[in-house]
């Protein structure tokens, strides 16, 4: 009896521990808002100065997924592994289906252009390895990817596609 005790309390605790695990992962994907696609590595030799380098060609598109909510940017949070961040600091709303790209550099943000600028003239994106971490205002988070340049670029582009 006490064999089947402890082997009946063992699996429980296992079934426990999985279940506990599903909801975790099942929230990091019940956004709306997902990582569309990441140009990791800009086209050329990285030149990160902010008069005539390539720092805005590198960029992640982020796509509201939803086929009947907006979502509006502000607020949302986008890190790397090695923690550089860029947030939302003013509205921009993204339509279902719609997408924005989040570009280095300076430049104009435009809805109408589907473009948000980091203003900063720093690359955000290792061209090795890194991972996208994408929260919502809250802090939960909406969507989360790695890559590797080897494991996940194919065709060694730069641009590593995510959701379809």
């Amino acid at each position: 009896m006490r064999i089947r005790l402890v082997a009946t309390t063992a699996v429980a605790a296992g079934a426990l521990t999985a279940l506990s695990a599903v909801p975790a992962q099942a929230a990091e994907y019940d956004s709306a808002l997902k990582i569309r696609g990441i140009q990791y590595d800009a086209p050329g030799s990285d030149s990160n100065r902010c008069s005539g380098g390539n720092t805005a060609a590198e960029y992640l598109t982020i796509k509201n997924y939803s086929r009947s909510t907006t979502v509006n940017l502000k607020g949302y949070v986008v890190k790397d592994a090695a923690g550089n961040r860029f947030t939302f600091t003013a509205s921009h709303t993204l339509q279902p289906g719609d997408y924005v790209k989040l570009r280095g550099g300076n430049g104009a943000d435009s809805d109408s252009k589907n473009v948000v600028y980091r203003d900063n003239c720093n690359f955000m994106w290792n061209n090795d390895k890194d991972t996208i971490y994408v929260y919502k205002p809250s802090g939960s988070r909406a969507d989360v990817h790695s890559y590797t340049k080897r494991g996940s670029d194919a065709d060694g582009n730069g641009y590593i596609t995510y959701h379809g």
